[in-house]
């Protein structure tokens, strides 16, 4: 049952990409704004009053050494779905080097929890299901903003439900799994503190923070895909470089 709707989900989202084409690489296609901007007002509201009071907290009473641990146990965890979308899009360099990495800090590294390769240097090369199917020729789409999530395009979100669904690491046990799940949600308290004055910048001191966000999402993830802006803005990059 569960597989069927993720299916019946990624029909959804393959018309919604299909129907809503970008003209031109700048281009904003934002045919859904109204909705959109209701979405984004709901977003910011949680962030206000959760997200962001329970990230400092969060990084306010755990040490950063442990801090540190479980975002590269979060990350540890997303490798395996990384060398797979290197292989969909024919990148094999890309993947021996993920496989490596996440070998050595699988075992050496504690399950993941010290970054071992990084203490050489090594570090991947950071891919999703969104860029194999911009690799495979499926346009953007349209801009979405996600409950929670926030900024996406059709296909990048059709890309999010992919990478769910052919995950290497989704035949966890439940105890497994909400291991997993609290690593992932440590990762995005510590993300939040680390990029707060950007985020705050832009959701809660810019004129229009909706048009701020779409504008910095829709550049840094182009420029991943292999487009070059003049104003790209790095740390906006880093920031929503993955989807």
């Amino acid at each position: 049952m569960r597989g069927l709707k993720n299916v019946s989900t990624s029909f959804c989202l393959t018309g919604l990409v299909a129907c809503a084409q970008p003209g031109a690489i700048d281009e904003i296609n934002d045919p859904y704004e109204e909705q959109n901007r209701k979405m984004h007002e709901l977003n910011k509201a949680v962030d206000q009053a959760v997200l962001k009071p329970v990230a400092q907290a969060y990084s306010d009473v755990v040490p950063d050494p442990m801090e540190d641990a479980v975002s590269n146990f979060a990350n540890n965890l997303g490798m395996p779905s990384n060398v797979m979308n290197h292989l969909a899009q024919g990148e094999v360099g890309f993947a021996i080097e993920s496989t490596g990495i996440f070998l050595v800090n699988s075992t050496v590294g504690l399950g993941g929890l010290v970054d071992v390769a990084g203490w050489n240097s090594q570090y991947a090369h950071a891919t999703d299901f969104g860029e194999t199917l911009a690799k495979w020729g499926l346009g953007e789409g349209a801009y979405v903003e996600l409950p929670l999530l926030g900024p996406s395009t059709g296909r990048a979100t059709l890309g999010k439900v992919l990478d769910r669904v052919t995950n290497p690491l989704s035949g966890l046990t439940a105890e497994q799994e909400s291991i997993a799940t609290a690593a992932k949600i440590g990762e995005v308290l510590s993300d939040r503190v680390e990029y707060g004055d950007v985020i705050d910048q832009t959701l809660y001191q810019s004129a229009d923070s909706y048009s701020q966000a779409r504008l910095f999402y829709l550049q840094s993830r182009r420029n991943q895909l292999g487009y070059q802006f003049e104003d790209e803005d790095a740390l906006f990059e880093e920031l929503y470089g993955s989807e």
